[in-house]
Order: C-alpha cells, then sequence, then structure tokens
C-alpha cells in the first residue's frame, strides 16, 4: 500500500469531526499538544458543530472532511472523535483528489469507516490512533499519544506485551487491518468491506453485550472472514454487559472458539481500542506479529 508522506514541524493538519459531536474545551488541548510538536492546527468549519448527536448535518460533516482532504497543503487529517455518523456520509466523499497526494488519516472506533474504505478502493496506509477527545490537559496515556507522534513523523515503533492466558503461540507476517469490530461488521457486503485473506486482523470494540460479540464473530466466520487469516490480533474489549440471564461465555472465550480450528497466531489484550493505553498501528501496512513467551509486533 502507499505511504503517505511523514510529517515534519510547520505541517498543517486539520481536525474534522466526522461523527460525533465535540466541544471546543474538549479538543483544545490537543490543539496546544500538536502545535507544542511544530504543527499548525486547521479546523474543519462544522468541528463544533452541533446535529442531535453528530457534529453537523451529514452534509456540514461532510463538506469538513471533503475540503481538508482536498487540500494540498494539509498533511494528516485528524478526527476529533468517534462515535457514529462516518458511515452516512463516505459514499459521497470524493477521493480522487486524495488519491493523488495521499495523506495520514488518524482515528479509531467509527473511523474504522474510513480506515476501510480507503484500504479497499486506494491502497494507502492509515494509522489506528488515540484522538483529541483522549488527549487531556493532564496527560494519563502518555504512551499513547508520543505513539501517535512517532507514527506521524515517521520514527520507529513497534510494540511488546506479556503473554496471557488466551493467546495462541506463532510468528507471522501480513498487511495490518481492521478496527472497531462492530464498524467492521457492520460494513460486510458494502463498498467498504476490504478482503481479509492473508491479512492480520486487529478487532477491538467497547460497551457491547456478550452475545452481541458472538453474532458478530460467528458472522465473520460464517462468511470466511477468519479462516485465511495470517494472524489475530484482539485488542480492547471494553465494558462488556451480559444479560442478567449470563451468555455463559467471557469476551475471551467467545473469540478463542471463533478461531479454534485455525492455526495462525492470537494475541489478546493488545493495547488498542476504547483504553488510555491505545497505541499508533499503521492499517495497511506490512507487520510481523509474534506470539512466544512475550507478543511483540514489528512494522517493515
Amino acid at each position: 500500500m502507499t505511504q503517505p508522506p511523514f510529517l515534519r514541524k510547520g505541517d498543517k493538519v486539520a481536525i474534522v469531526s466526522p461523527a460525533r459531536s465535540i466541544t471546543f474545551e474538549e479538543v483544545f488541548p490537543a490543539m496546544k499538544l500538536f502545535q507544542k510538536w511544530g504543527l499548525e492546527v486547521v479546523l474543519g468549519t462544522h468541528v463544533f458543530g452541533k446535529h442531535h448527536q453528530f457534529s453537523g448535518t451529514d452534509d456540514q460533516r461532510r463538506q469538513d472532511l471533503q475540503q481538508m482532504l482536498d487540500d494540498p497543503s494539509i498533511r494528516a487529517v485528524i478526527a476529533s472523535r468517534g462515535g457514529y455518523g462516518t458511515v452516512r456520509i463516505i459514499d459521497r466523499i470524493d477521493f480522487k483528489q486524495f488519491s493523488q497526494q495521499p495523506k495520514w488519516i488518524v482515528g479509531y472506533s467509527d473511523i474504522t469507516v474510513l480506515h476501510s474504505h480507503i484500504h479497499r478502493y486506494l491502497g494507502v496506509q492509515t494509522l489506528h490512533a488515540t484522538m483529541p477527545y483522549n488527549i487531556k490537559e493532564q496527560n494519563t496515556n502518555e504512551v499513547a499519544i508520543e505513539s501517535l507522534r512517532k507514527a506521524l513523523f515517521g520514527e520507529k515503533i513497534s510494540y511488546s506485551k506479556h503473554i496471557t492466558f488466551w493467546d495462541r503461540t506463532g510468528l507471522t507476517e501480513g498487511e495490518l487491518v481492521g478496527g472497531n469490530l462492530s464498524i467492521f461488521c457492520n460494513l460486510a457486503g458494502t463498498l467498504s468491506d476490504i478482503d481479509t485473506k492473508g491479512k492480520i486482523l486487529l478487532l477491538e470494540d467497547v460497551d457491547e453485550y456478550l452475545y452481541h460479540l458472538d453474532r458478530m464473530m460467528v458472522n465473520l466466520k460464517r462468511s470466511d472472514r477468519l479462516k485465511e487469516l495470517k494472524g489475530l490480533i484482539v485488542g480492547g474489549l471494553t465494558d462488556m454487559k451480559d444479560n442478567e440471564v449470563p451468555f455463559g461465555k467471557s469476551a475471551q472465550e467467545i473469540i478463542r472458539e471463533a478461531v479454534k480450528e485455525y492455526t495462525y497466531p492470537v494475541c489478546f489484550d493488545f493495547p488498542a481500542g476504547h483504553e488510555k493505553m491505545n497505541v499508533a498501528l499503521y492499517l495497511g501496512r506490512r507487520a510481523k506479529l509474534m506470539v512466544d513467551k512475550e507478543v511483540s509486533l514489528l512494522f517493515d
């Protein structure tokens, strides 16, 4: 996949809100941080807009994203937060200028829509990483924020973590794809769906009932999107919920059951997703995953 140019001091980065609404007070700490990194921050016209749950009407949010994709002076487009809404505008975005002058698209959660759509049609790498909504005056997620800086400026990033009881050992290489599990399933059969064959798949989610999680994993299995993976990375499974009558399996057990007949390596509790420790990951780039005495992820 094509790698957008890494950032340099003096570059312009845009903050847009393609999904849920956000306030100036919530974004201001990130603006100050990006300026501290030597970047010039440009805000979308409707970045602090309000239309029910959204940061503006569908057309307003589309206009902001389109403007920043088309502006050749903008070197990265950073989503202010996730929530819901990107899927409502994705089919009306013109990526012609972006395809000619790629730039980093940054975000996670609902921004999985952009990651998947861009990977399928344009073959451009993107960044699954923390967003302004998660950056506070008193930063409690320094590792995640520093990983974002390194990734944007082209410094080498790699990660290691302790192995867990649920992990399945092995060594593999492949292009890293994926993101939020709910969004990934929602895109199935649409123009933004992606092929997982031969890929390392990243999955994370938040605030889901365990039976919902099971239903989504069964869907992925039945559609053969788990069958020919090179590896599976499970990020945060945050605030999972159960019914009054328990489902009977943990989130980890649900996922292990879905992939039990395959032989590729699997790791759980990777620091990505709706957690403070949400490290930056290059989606669309080849990576090496090793699950042994510890878990290591390295990018080419």
